[in-house]
């Protein structure tokens, strides 16, 4: 594809078991018709990534000093290589719900006078749902529904959508900042314009870390970096734990 429109940017770090789904749902007729390209940011991962990239991804970002990083490095690094005007950043361990829908709805919000960032519902894969689950994602599906609806930016982590000029106006996610990225760029990009949340995209993700670690820490540990972020701009933890 020599001129993608959309370019879907994807750390990874372990996730060869997840992501085989994750990018085989980017069907090549879809990729095609859509004008979409996959570009897959590796964190250094030592188990088959890199050989599941290789096979779906137009482009592949290779850690090769195998160096720790934070997601927002991965980001920038996969956006440094990327070649669409829109940039669709997505998690490892997520698949869409209606790819279709998806891409036709971004479009439509993207096209919107004064629009400058798109984000969308988020639940969890369906087939391993729990009510705990649905009640937890329902809540701060509303949460940050409600928040941007009064001009406070917030964007569900597993799905930022933003113009490529747009990205660069902001100079892109902070490398620094563990945890907590997402507000820290959403907060960069309500002062340029409307971030819109689409309630009905949906973006299932893996149940994984909160089956490891349970809502009530996940939500404490939200909480605190998000006050740090926004009063220091940093987070409180140094490293995002990986769940694998």
């Amino acid at each position: 594809m020599n001129n993608p429109r959309i370019s879907i940017i994807i750390p990874a770090l372990n996730e060869e078991k997840l992501l085989p789904r994750m990018l085989g749902q980017f069907t090549p007729d879809l990729l095609e018709r859509r004008s979409v390209e996959l570009v897959v940011s590796d964190g250094g991962s030592t188990d088959g990534t890199l050989d599941i990239a290789r096979a779906h991804a137009q482009v592949l970002v290779e850690n090769i000093p195998f160096v720790k990083q934070t997601i927002s490095a991965g980001r920038n690094a996969g956006a440094r290589k990327a070649h669409g005007d829109i940039f669709v950043f997505l998690n490892a361990d997520t698949f869409l719900k209606e790819p279709e829908t998806f891409f036709l709805r971004i479009s439509e919000e993207l096209g919107r006078p004064g629009t400058v960032a798109v984000t969308c519902a988020v639940g969890v894969y369906p087939e391993e749902e729990r009510w705990t689950d649905r009640a937890f994602h329902g809540f701060y599906n509303w949460f940050f529904y409600m928040m941007n609806r009064v001009g406070m930016g917030m964007g569900r982590g597993e799905c930022h959508v933003m113009k490529r000029d747009i990205f660069d106006r902001v100079r892109g996610y902070a490398d620094r900042i563990a945890a907590g990225e997402d507000y820290d760029m959403f907060r960069r990009l309500e002062r340029l314009g409307r971030i819109r949340f689409l309630r009905d995209v949906v973006v299932y993700e893996s149940p994984r870390r909160y089956r490891r670690f349970g809502y009530a820490y996940v939500t404490a540990s939200w909480f605190l970096n998000f006050l740090s972020v926004f009063f220091f701009r940093r987070s409180i933890l140094s490293e995002w734990t990986p769940v694998r």
